[in-house]
């Protein structure tokens, strides 16, 4: 187990505290990550049907599992082997049969299916024929959506948690300095990110990396007016500009960092604008602190580009952690005016400015977590503009 099993066991039991305040009686997990929070299982099998099923009275979890990926359970499940559930390959793409079939007649048997069951309506793999399945297979349950529970749970980090981000950081940094010595004029995207992917995998002699849950991004020319491009068998142009945006990744546990490269004399308003976004990042961060919002720190950010009359309709930070694809943030917080989350100590998330100005842009960001006074990045990676003349 990469944690301990009192903490398995107090996240369990947090878990539990939200779903009695929610009036859930039962609950279905089917996020990726929250079924590696809850019980340390990790596989690429993510693309069947799998969740966790919590019951409130209950003193441990079941973990819903196809039969190919059983023996993969079997040996990271932290809970009881006997709590592991194995559905039969017949309900793999056998339409209009479904791994939910058979979870429905387990509820049944355990004589759950009158119960108040939360469901994460809005996550991903939990498709609308789930959701009819058990619409239609419990006609005496009644079904809510549990507004991302065991997300909130995973909002506030514990300290073993802050450990591997800091190891996830430092491949943040080597996989980074490898994108900018690699991205230069003549040079095709796709090798360079063969050189950044090398990087991420070889991590540290220390600490091993592993897949991200997005794939390297790399918007290059008119593209960094478009912020999720991935790359092509294109060259580098000289005088264009490139984002890199990646995620050293340690125990699942992922630690992003975005900046920008230009190859060439760099134009004054290009300089403009990384100065103005780092101000505004900067002065954002001042603003994070135990007590504070959200909101406050959304403020403090965009007032700096109110200064410079930058307008910016996107937030300018999310909540991060445990991440599985399509994307490594946890869904809860996001920097932006109005959010009136607070912030507490060890909440970890994402501070980047995607700035975009027609056809051009830049990006830079931070990964921290709130101390108790204030907060630390996990990286100090210089957020400049990285000019290659």
């Amino acid at each position: 187990m990469i944690f301990s099993k009192s903490e398995y066991i107090e996240r369990l039991n947090k878990v539990k505290k939200s779903m009695q305040e929610k009036g859930i009686d039962l609950l279905v997990s089917q996020d990726t990550a929250n079924i590696n929070y809850l019980t340390g299982y990790d596989a690429w099998s993510f693309y069947y049907a799998q969740c966790v099923i919590i019951h409130i009275d209950s003193e441990e979890p079941l973990l819903f599992v196809r039969d190919q990926d059983a023996g993969g359970a079997f040996l990271q499940n932290c809970w009881s082997q006997e709590n592991i559930i194995v559905y039969a390959e017949k309900y793999i793409h056998t339409w209009p049969n479904h791994p939910y079939d058979y979870l429905i007649e387990i509820i049944k048997n355990k004589k759950w299916d009158k119960l108040s069951i939360g469901l994460e309506m809005d996550s991903h793999y939990f498709t609308a024929f789930c959701y009819k399945k058990l619409l239609d297979g419990l006609p005496d349950a009644t079904l809510k959506d549990c507004e991302r529970l065991v997300n909130w749970v995973r909002f506030v980090k514990s300290d073993a948690e802050i450990d591997l981000m800091k190891n996830a950081a430092l491949i943040t940094d080597k996989s980074m300095q490898t994108a900018i010595d690699v991205i230069n004029p003549g040079v095709r995207q796709c090798d360079a990110v063969g050189e950044i992917q090398k990087a991420m995998f070889y991590g540290t002699p220390e600490y091993g990396g592993e897949y991200s849950s997005i794939a390297t991004l790399l918007p290059t020319g008119a593209g960094t007016s478009a912020s999720h491009l991935t790359a092509t068998q294109e060259r580098f142009v000289k005088g264009e500009a490139t984002i890199i945006e990646i995620a050293g990744v340690y125990k699942r546990y992922h630690a992003p960092l975005a900046r920008t490269v230009l190859l060439g004399k760099a134009e004054q308003k290009k300089i403009d604008a990384i100065n103005a976004t780092n101000e505004a990042l900067n002065e954002g961060i001042s603003a994070i602190k135990p007590g504070n919002t959200a909101d406050d720190v959304a403020q403090k950010f965009w007032a700096v580009l109110d200064k410079y009359d930058i307008k910016k309709e996107s937030r300018t930070g999310y909540s991060i952690g445990i991440g599985y694809p399509p994307d490594w943030g946890e869904h809860t917080i996001n920097i932006s005016k109005g959010d009136p989350t607070i912030l507490q100590p060890n909440v970890t998330f994402h501070m980047i400015a995607v700035m975009q100005f027609g056809d051009w842009g830049v990006e830079a960001s931070h990964s921290l977590r709130v101390t108790e006074s204030g907060s630390e990045k996990f990286s100090d990676f210089s957020s400049d503009l990285f000019i290659k003349e």
